[in-house]
């Protein structure tokens, strides 16, 4: 099959060791994040907070995976980037299910700890973020880094949106709109970087 040969490999080019430490940092940092939120996310008992746990956690593998493929051949890539394009989706469908639940059980959640930690969260993914701006433009596996943590930067505003809702409201229907917007998000990019990798891999 062409591009899964040893020259494919061998004349992919080399790493950008910046993308590689800026992809390092970035991996540390969803880590520490997915356990604050998660703990979080079951004190509160908010599911804006675990959606954006789960996607903490999701991107932590996302940046390993990142790491692991940075010096295999472009279809490799494009092959992980396929991959981890349909992780978005399963996401975003796990999302939209917990929310249904939280609906149906009519759990208000605590405002002021959603709204903290998705300050500190919103803190650490616009840093993310900044450091990866520069390669968004890349190949879809860099595609799928960018959109990652664009998405999360975007996500933690939407729950600290949701926090001031349920204090505002003392109802638990913000917490869950703001999930489904973050379900919404995680199927759109989803798709886009599974037809980015398809295109790559149809050319390749």
């Amino acid at each position: 099959m062409s591009g899964c040969g040893c020259e494919s490999v061998c004349n992919a080019p080399p790493p950008d060791p910046r993308y590689r430490r800026a992809l390092w940092v970035a991996l540390v940092l969803n880590t520490a994040m997915f356990g604050v939120e998660l703990v979080a996310s079951f004190a509160a008992q908010s599911v804006s907070l675990l959606a954006d746990a789960v996607d903490f956690l999701g991107d932590a593998a996302n940046y390993g995976v990142a790491l692991f493929v940075l010096g295999l051949a472009p279809v490799w890539r494009s092959r992980t980037a396929l991959w981890k394009g349909w992780i978005m989706v399963g996401y975003g469908v796990f999302v939209l299910a917990k929310s249904a639940w939280q609906w149906a059980a009519g759990v208000v959640p605590e405002p002021f700890l959603m709204g903290w930690v998705s300050l500190v969260a919103l803190a650490v993914n616009v840093g993310v973020a900044a450091l990866l701006y520069a390669h968004r433009g890349g190949d879809a596996q860099a595609r799928s880094v960018w959109l990652c943590s664009r998405n999360d930067a975007l996500g933690n505003i939407a729950v600290m949106i949701a926090a001031a809702g349920v204090w505002a409201t003392t109802h638990g229907w913000p917490d869950i709109a703001v999930a489904l917007v973050l379900a919404g998000l995680a199927l759109t990019s989803g798709v886009s970087v599974i037809r980015h990798a398809k295109d790559e891999l149809r050319s390749a």
